[in-house]
């Protein structure tokens, strides 16, 4: 059966991002339209969607690296912050948006807390997960026959 680690990111992340627009847990805050998703950002996404990929990119980092935590994925997210004549540091991305992220995709029950490690994805999640990528798979092999041999 095909796991998350036989399908591109890309075309993962993408597609998750659709499933999650369609459920009810999962949506933006109202803050959304107005926030950076760091302090090395000089602007706001100009993507619409742009909650649900990150929730898509959460989900799927979560079931690579889990047990994870906020602090880790604030590093993942994180970039070169510009700082005009001094040189280029390195800062964290939002941790609001990891927390809100990461709460909802509780609610929607794919993922759970483990103590203070951080969270991990429950049953529900993985198995998710794997129909979603069982599923891309077959498209995918459909669409490049190069792909069967993998």
């Amino acid at each position: 059966m095909p796991t998350v680690y036989d399908i591109p990111a890309n075309i993962y992340i993408r597609r998750l991002a659709q499933e999650l627009k369609s459920r009810k847990e999962i949506n933006p805050p109202e803050w959304t339209d107005y926030v950076k998703t760091g302090a090395h950002k000089e602007r706001a996404p100009e993507s619409e969607d742009w909650w649900y990929v990150r929730c898509a990119s959460i989900l799927r980092k979560v079931y690579l690296r889990g047990p994870i935590g906020t602090e880790r994925l604030r590093i993942t997210y994180g970039g070169r912050k510009r700082r005009g004549s001094k040189p280029s540091r390195f800062h964290r991305g939002s941790g609001a948006i990891v927390r809100t992220a990461l709460q909802q995709l509780e609610r929607a029950g794919f993922i759970k807390k483990r103590g203070n490690k951080g969270r991990e994805l429950t049953d529900i999640g993985r198995s998710y997960m794997d129909k979603l990528s069982s599923g891309l798979k077959a498209e995918l092999s459909k669409a490049i026959p190069a792909l069967e041999k993998y």
